[in-house]
């Protein structure tokens, strides 16, 4: 399989751990913003940590620096009245992606596909990819407050990445700003002195990245250090872009993987490529959630668990905490940080961003954090749901859900 990563090089990246990591290198990135800012989230909260992250893009906008803002309409959805004022009197420019105004709204297939986005470009120069939404570390929507903070990562680029970060935030911004006022856009469109070259010009601003199919390890290798992409999963033509780069780095895998990621359900696909690295002596391990957020999410996961295990891939229960973490290490020089989940959702409906890091210095740093959260984790050595019909036909019903949702957000074919 050939990669699907546009790789560049002459980055400094930095792998930042939870908000209490996050926050402050954002805060500080858009304290020293010249030019524009595009940020996209799920959940953007009115918390402590979310207020210092608004308040510093409203400070960044008084400045003249031009804010963008997205949020996703489902996630952010009890905090957007808060944010709109807030943002509305420093000069923000917020918008909503896919709003749900009406109960009514869920009967439309495509608002079961989400903005899961976590990015961020700072004058085209700074970006952050990751799977930190803009809440508190310690605080949970539907479980409330803990002692310990939740597993999560994100890394900052600085370098040529950031310019892609910008280019997927503004063509998403820009989309959800025409579906709220597509008819005024129009009516400039056609008053415009050079309707033509505006309207090119919008094109131009609806485009997210695209890779051209990747770069081969002899391009790869001419790169200076370090070497980075992004890949973005979106509805369009990058459908299974994470996947695939996920896949072909399972693929080409000579001595190790790592994976941590809370919501686990892949294809056939993705799992045959685990179970046949396994095969030829790969040493594989898989960091999932054992503080359950969501059950049906688990019990996804848990049906897997008997297969897994008898082909010698290891699986560990994070404990301390809630999982958030969505990233991976393949040997000693390649790495995965983003917003993308394995799981159908994630691969085939949300919009999604992971960065993908080629560097062994960022790889050891990544890996020993990951290290770190093995350590903490409960081995699995016996699957919980044992043979016989009950789990065969638990393992049917999970599937059967997997393809109704998926159904009715318009998705055929198999997964």
């Amino acid at each position: 399989m050939a990669p699907v990563v546009d790789y560049h090089g002459g980055h400094h990246v930095q792998l930042l751990r939870g908000g209490d990591e996050l926050f402050p290198a954002l805060i500080e990135a858009l304290a020293v913003a010249r030019h524009e800012v595009w940020l996209a989230t799920y959940i953007f909260n009115d918390d402590t940590s979310g207020q210092r992250v608004a308040e510093a893009l409203a400070a960044a906008a008084t400045r003249g620096v031009s804010v963008n803002v997205l949020v996703d309409g489902f996630g952010s959805k009890p905090w957007i009245p808060t944010l709109q004022t807030l943002f509305a009197g420093a000069g923000v420019r917020f918008e909503i992606f896919r709003p749900l105004r009406r109960w009514w709204s869920w009967l439309q297939p495509q608002q079961l596909r989400r903005l899961h986005h976590k990015l961020c470009a700072v004058d085209g120069k700074i970006g952050f990819v990751g799977g930190i939404n803009i809440i508190d570390d310690r605080f949970d929507q539907h479980h409330g407050w803990s002692a310990q903070p939740r597993l999560d990562f994100a890394v900052r680029l600085d370098g040529p990445v950031a310019a892609e970060i910008e280019q997927v935030v503004r063509a998403l911004w820009t989309r959800a700003h025409l579906g709220r006022g597509w008819r005024e856009e129009l009516a400039l469109l056609a008053r415009s002195a050079e309707p033509v070259g505006r309207t090119v010009r919008l094109l131009r601003q609806l485009r997210t990245t695209e890779a051209d199919g990747g770069d081969s390890e002899l391009s790869l290798s001419r790169l200076p250090p370090v070497r980075a992409g992004l890949v973005v999963r979106d509805n369009i033509r990058q459908r299974r872009a994470i996947e695939r780069t996920y896949i072909h780095a399972i693929v080409n895998a000579r001595a190790r993987i790592d994976i941590a990621c809370p919501y686990f359900y892949p294809g056939r696909r993705f799992r045959r490529a685990l179970e046949r690295a396994a095969a030829r002596g790969v040493h594989i391990r898989l960091l999932l959630q054992g503080k359950v957020d969501y059950r049906f999410a688990a019990l996804a996961a848990r049906v897997l668990y008997d297969g897994l295990l008898a082909r010698g891939i290891g699986i560990y229960e994070y404990m301390p905490a809630f999982l958030h973490a969505k990233v991976a290490v393949v040997d000693d020089s390649w790495a995965t940080v983003g917003s993308s989940n394995i799981d159908p959702l994630s691969l085939l409906l949300n919009l999604e961003a992971n960065a993908v890091v080629v560097d062994p210095v960022f790889v050891k740093d990544l890996s020993q954090r990951m290290d770190e959260a093995f350590a903490q984790s409960t081995e699995i050595v016996a699957p919980p749901l044992q043979r016989g019909w009950r789990s065969w036909l638990t393992r049917g019903f999970v599937a059967w859900v997997a393809n109704v949702y998926l159904r009715m957000a318009g998705i055929t074919g198999r997964y």
